[in-house]
């Protein structure tokens, strides 16, 4: 049969790679897997019983239970990880002054660096740390090789495969970068010492064992890493200190996950849809306007291979206006009296003073004003960096980067970017400067990215309207209409407006204006506000239109030179907001990541989606199916609402212990079963397993968030935190006991070293990668996305190191190499 023929062919490959490596006398080579029991610490349940199943089915059984343990272990870690989610989310309550009064807001107690290296990181990476421990305290205190050798493969499997996959993610023509580069920079440095420390101790200081202070600085590590990591956040400034808040520091960060109101957001919701679709898309702007964690992107991912519950989705629906939430309001923190303070009142915003700027060539230089408000009483800092459009730095300008400063109380600042003049007939190109890495304190505005067009010619431009037509509820109480100047920009040049009556009436509905709009050399854009009179009764929507005329200057109407202005009623409209402010009220439950009551947990374990049958698959209620058990099972948790999450902290992790345990059994004796050494299940299928989760999370991060951070950024933190908490902990107890025992902690160097150097050469490559990709405009000044070409050839390249790893680990194990 093929079956036999299969197991017959992976039994002769297994012996002959075995003689390969034995060919020396001398060879240190293990062979223990051809003549060994096939067991574990737990399995298996019945010795006798299944030492009579043919290898094949065997094999087949346990690699069935290794799956489908790795979708157990996944559903568990969604429930640990909501737990730390509510643990890091806890606030405090501290004083600061605003506007002269002493002022109680709350402030997170966890800083979101530590807070992500530490329980965060914890929650991605406790199977593997789990495992670590387990394997050692379940072997008589004596090392293995599943529990290292799945650390270093997890290590390269998420620094390569995972950095591959986000880089080709990201849409065509877009990129993301990394925004906390200098947090960055210290888990990337950590994330190689951290395995130049184990082959260090391994090979160099004790070899073949493991001292017990060695252990312990593995496990300090952990804390220095945090440390540095945190002086890194912080810019390695001191905290400044509220000297009438009784020592109470008030530079931690304000609640941003806090998020905006449900009126405000449903006030930019369009009034053409229903109650319910807009109660949708109320609570999508509202979970989109919430900082997100890479366990937020975990747990979704998680979830929606479960046939769990979602949260919900980071992209607005289609019928929702594209709209900056964030330039509106920031309402990220509470007074004590429950109003509202604007985030400005703690930090400092920087902008670009206008979002367009023009200049021509023969001018050589352009200058790009920043605007700086909010709290004035600080030091402002921002980074800033030039951006190739279709005029390319070198050829059209000259690329320039660097960091703005703005001292205590100044509020403008200026950079001069060097415009190539190269005496060539061409057309208008544009290129553009982006502000980034606000500095402590600081934070940039809605005007983050600045468009720099370069004239060729010396015409003073076309004057008009953006839109045609624009629409606004009658109690906005202000239209504002933005005048446009296109196809150059040279001169002042000014322009009139009037407004002229349609449906609807001049001192009824609207204040009529007029007025003239001064250009000033190369500015591109101006606004008109006109005043809206919101009469308290029910009517239609009504129209009335603005009109430019009589440009001077040498300029030019352009062809939108009226506008339509509508005014929406919002009697009829407000009723409708209350209606979607209550729905969405009822619905606040779906931001949430963890259950609040045992009643909700078993809901949402028993049916599709948590519930939300409506938008369930046929592959939903596969997976269902699959994982009701465990489900139900883990539903016992306590919610993450008790507590403060800590009672679902420790019985998740008490699970995952478990599990964890299985799963080693699993994977050696499957690994018996197919003639694999356990450092190659390790480093495939242990690793890979485990891994999964993070891989999707981390690409619908890569195509959701701005910035690279939680796609990437993290990946090297916990590739650190797995050595230093994993190994740490294990080598400390396994070392501690031979040392009361008069002994030394035997740790073979072995496979595990030649990993080590292996992982430490393509982690140095593919860090490299990253910060060339950042810096050189051919692979699009990103880690993340780039041109088509350019991004494959580096996934390519990281995937054939992540191949080449496995391969040259898998010759070693058999002693080829």
């Amino acid at each position: 049969p093929r079956s036999n023929a299969s197991i017959a062919t992976c039994w002769a490959t297994r012996i002959v790679l075995t003689q390969m490596g034995n060919t020396d006398s001398n060879s240190t080579c293990s062979t223990s897997t051809a003549n060994s029991t096939c067991t574990g610490l737990l399995l298996p349940l019945a010795p006798r019983t299944e030492s009579e199943w043919p290898i094949a089915v065997a094999a087949i059984l346990y690699c069935i239970g290794l799956l489908y343990s790795f979708l157990a272990v996944s559903a568990i870690a969604d429930i640990f990880m909501c737990a730390i989610e509510v643990i890091t989310s806890q606030t405090k309550t501290v004083n600061i002054k605003h506007n002269g009064q002493d002022v109680e807001v709350e402030v997170r107690v966890w800083n979101y660096t530590i807070a992500n290296l530490s329980l965060m990181a914890l929650g991605s990476s406790a199977p593997e740390i789990l495992l670590s421990v387990i394997e050692v305290v379940g072997n008589d205190f004596e090392a293995g090789e599943l529990g290292p050798s799945t650390i270093v493969g997890s290590a390269a499997f998420n620094l390569l495969v995972i950095t591959a996959v986000c880089i080709v993610s990201v849409p065509a023509g877009e990129t993301s970068r990394i925004n906390a580069i200098n947090v960055f920079a210290v888990t990337a440095f950590f994330s190689v010492f951290a395995y130049l420390w184990l082959y260090f101790t391994l090979k160099v200081t004790s070899p073949d064992e493991v001292e017990l202070w060695e252990a312990l600085v593995s496990l300090c590590l952990f804390g220095v890493l945090l440390l540095v990591a945190y002086a890194a956040d912080k810019h390695f400034c001191m905290k400044k200190v509220d000297p009438e808040s009784n020592g109470s520091i008030v530079s931690q960060e304000p609640l941003s996950e806090s998020g905006v109101s449900a009126e405000t957001v449903v006030q930019s919701v369009a009034p053409n849809m229903s109650v319910e679709e807009a109660s949708i898309v109320a609570l999508r702007q509202m979970a989109q306007s919430r900082r997100r964690s890479r366990l937020w992107y975990r747990v979704n991912a998680v979830r929606g291979a479960l046939s769990g519950r979602r949260l919900l989705s980071q992209m607005p629906l289609s019928t929702a206006p594209e709209k900056n939430l964030e330039s509106e309001t920031e309402l990220s923190v509470l007074s004590s009296n429950g109003d509202f303070i604007q985030q400005e009142a703690l930090e400092a915003t920087v902008q670009f003073a206008a979002s367009a700027y023009s200049v021509y060539e023969h001018e050589k230089k352009v200058t790009v004003g920043l605007t700086r408000y909010g709290n004035m009483d600080i030091p402002a800092t921002v980074r800033f960096e030039t951006v190739d459009g279709t005029a390319t730095s070198g050829d059209d300008y000259v690329a320039k980067n660097g960091q703005v400063t703005f001292s205590i109380s100044q509020s403008y600042q200026s950079i001069d970017i060097p415009i190539v003049d190269d005496n060539v007939a061409e057309d208008d190109e544009v290129f553009f400067i982006k502000l980034s890495d606000p500095g402590h304190a600081t934070t940039v505005g809605s005007i983050s990215v600045a468009e720099v067009k370069i004239i060729d010619d010396d015409t003073p431009g076309i004057l008009q309207f953006a839109e045609s037509s624009y629409s606004f509820v009658e109690s906005a109480g202000e239209v504002q209409l933005t005048v446009i100047r296109t196809q150059g920009s040279d001169g002042d040049v000014t322009v009139n407006w009037k407004t002229k009556d349609g449906s609807a009436v001049s001192g009824k509905d609207y204040v009529s204006g007029a007025g003239t709009i001064a250009f000033k050399h190369s500015e591109g854009t101006k606004t008109i506000c006109i005043t809206l009179i919101d009469d308290k009764t029910f009517e239609k929507d009504e129209i009335f239109y603005v009109e430019l005329e009589s440009p001077t200057g040498g300029a030019k109407l352009g062809k939108i030179k009226k506008a339509v202005v509508t005014i929406v009623d919002d009697d009829e409209y407000k009723t409708w907001v209350d209606s979607v402010v209550r729905l969405t009220g009822l619905n606040m439950h779906r931001l949430e990541m963890g259950a609040s009551s045992w009643r909700q947990q078993f809901h949402e374990a028993m049916t599709v989606n948590g519930g939300d049958v409506d938008s369930a698959t046929c592959m939903d209620y596969v997976m269902h199916v699959l994982t009701f058990g465990f489900k139900v099972l883990f539903a016992f948790v306590p919610p993450v609402s008790f507590g403060r999450g800590w009672p679902a902290f420790v019985v998740s992790l008490f699970f995952i212990g478990i599990l964890t345990a299985v799963i080693g059994d699993l994977a050696n004796i499957f690994g018996c079963f197919i003639g694999l050494e356990p450092s190659v299940t390790a480093i495939t299928f242990v690793a890979v397993g485990t891994s999964l989760p993070d891989l999707f999370a981390s690409r619908t991060a890569a195509l959701a968030e701005p910035h690279a951070d939680a796609a990437i950024g993290n990946v090297t933190g916990s590739n650190s935190v797995n050595v230093f908490l994993g190994l740490g902990i294990s080598w400390v107890i396994a070392a501690s006991y031979w040392l009361a025992k008069g002994e030394s902690f035997v740790v073979p160097a072995g496979t595990l070293s030649f990993s080590l150097v292996g992982y430490c050469i393509v982690a140095f490559l593919c860090i490299g990668l990253l910060l060339v990709r950042r810096f050189f405009a051919f692979f699009g000044r990103a880690e993340l996305g780039g041109p088509v070409i350019v991004k494959y050839i580096s996934a390519i390249f990281l995937l054939v190191l992540w191949v080449l790893y496995i391969l040259m680990s898998s010759l070693k194990a058999y002693c080829i190499i």
